[in-house]
């Protein structure tokens, strides 16, 4: 008589091992970076490299107990390879600390990377069940367009090198904009999975393409408002185009539409185009992009294309392999240390280096969008759908910027730049992705219940 087949089931514990070992082995390669800097520096090992290891090991060993308490069966790779880009942009900023840059402080990173774990715990902590978050649809939409236009405010609101996307309440500064788009994918997410249906109903046919109906466009038509309000009040075409392309793809994603993207393109780059030809500011961008090797554009002392240009050179002087970390002059870019520090890692990592830090991000973005596939049910396949497309969408964004291939940006890139806004909002979403991973790949109770009983046999 055959017996029932059930799947095998890999324990949490054999899965959490795995994960520790990784993890172990991102802290040594960060670790190594950072021996690599102070001896192409000093010569000698860092007096502070074991404070700065013991730091992130701990912070790092923190994490994967509350990991492994609150959510074991999440996905083992997420939490090493995070760990793995976080550190590594705290070796960067301590080699441009180590140069001289004003403004580059590794041990203010790191203390904003404890912050972020803390948020990161509490998270897991809090929210047992991601999907609570759908009964808050409304509230996140409303507390993401409060965000959203908290920095026009008057006395809190703040500009900072032209771009007005800062509120200041007391002695801390914050960039709204990071923790808007957490919120706004919540609200995307939980909107979408009540309207899809509607959503996805086909209109006029033209050539091969199903067009939406009239009466369906007006959310596309809001949320485009909203986003060029971005770029022309606040002067932020970065979280313009990331709140937007956000929502685009989260369309797709629940209507399988493309006509939905296409109208979502035609719609930006039109009101960018338009948003060009009236706003000095937007106008400035575009000829930046398109000349930036002009002497006038380079010599600009606000909104001119001297960073741009610098962050080429640095890049190309790194050439394919490099000149070696602590070897290069990567403090000769502007702001190296947050905006640019993609361009800085470039030099002295080379296109090699560039590469496969890309590819960590991408297998980051993967295993985001595998749990969406393995989620159980519409709204948690949008939610993580969405958050991996925004780490992705901003990747893009800020290495597009860099290298020259779309206008240059105010995004910062994930978990590597300085910056406490940024880093404390991508720790929480990569929480609610480890959340949604844990739901996605919890095997059904019966499962694990037989595999245990195989256990006891075996023994």
């Amino acid at each position: 008589m055959s017996t029932p087949s059930v799947e095998p089931v890999l324990l949490p514990a054999k899965r959490r091992l795995a994960q520790l070992a990784m993890l172990a082995f991102a802290v040594v390669i960060v670790m190594f970076a950072y021996a690599n800097v102070g001896l192409a520096i000093d010569k000698q090992i860092p007096a502070g490299m074991l404070t700065y290891g013991l730091g992130l090991g701990g912070l790092m060993l923190a994490a994967y107990f509350v990991l492994a308490k609150f959510a074991p069966w999440a996905d083992p790779l997420i939490l090493p390879l995070v760990t793995l880009v976080n550190g590594l942009g705290l070796v960067v900023i301590y080699r441009l600390e180590a140069a001289g840059m004003g403004g580059a402080s590794a041990s203010t990173q790191l203390l904003w990377t404890a912050i972020g774990v803390v948020m990161f715990s509490a998270t897991l902590i809090v929210l047992r069940d991601h999907r609570a978050l759908q009964r808050l649809t409304y509230t996140a939409g409303a507390v993401g367009l409060a965000l959203l236009i908290a920095p026009m405010l008057p006395f809190i609101g703040k500009e900072i090198n032209g771009a007005r996307i800062w509120i200041k309440i007391g002695g801390f500064t914050l960039q709204p904009a990071e923790f808007t788009k957490l919120a706004l994918v919540v609200f995307f997410a939980g909107y979408l999975v009540a309207k899809r249906d509607v959503l996805a109903l086909a209109g006029r046919r033209l050539l091969f393409i199903d067009l939406p109906r009239a009466r369906d466009l007006g959310p596309i038509l809001i949320v485009w408002g909203f986003s060029l309000g971005v770029l022309i009040l606040q002067k932020d075409l970065g979280s313009s185009l990331l709140i937007f392309g956000t929502f685009i793809a989260m369309l797709y994603i629940a209507t399988q539409r493309t006509s939905w993207v296409l109208i979502g393109i035609l719609l930006f780059v039109g009101g960018a185009i338009l948003a060009g030809m009236v706003f000095d500011h937007v106008h400035a961008r575009f000829e930046v992009f398109l000349d930036p090797a002009n002497k006038e554009l380079y010599d600009r002392e606000l909104g001119g294309s001297f960073q741009l240009m610098q962050g080429l050179f640095g890049m190309g002087q790194g050439g394919v392999l490099g000149a070696g970390l602590g070897q290069g002059h990567p403090d000769l870019i502007p702001l190296a240390f947050s905006d640019f520090i993609f361009a800085a890692t470039g030099e002295e990592l080379g296109l090699t280096g560039l590469m496969a830090l890309l590819m960590v991000y991408a297998l980051l973005v993967e295993r985001g969008l595998r749990t969406s596939i393995a989620a159980r049910d519409p709204f948690s396949k949008l939610l993580a759908g969405g958050l991996s497309f925004i780490l992705a969408w901003q990747v893009f964004i800020i290495v597009g910027g860099v290298t020259n291939l779309i206008p240059l940006t105010g995004l910062v890139t994930p978990f590597m730049s300085q910056g406490g806004s940024a880093l404390l909002a991508n720790w929480i979403l990569i929480a609610l992705l480890v959340r949604m991973s844990d739901a996605a790949r919890k095997p059904p109770p019966q499962a694990i219940q037989d595999e245990g009983m195989t256990q006891v046999f075996q023994r």
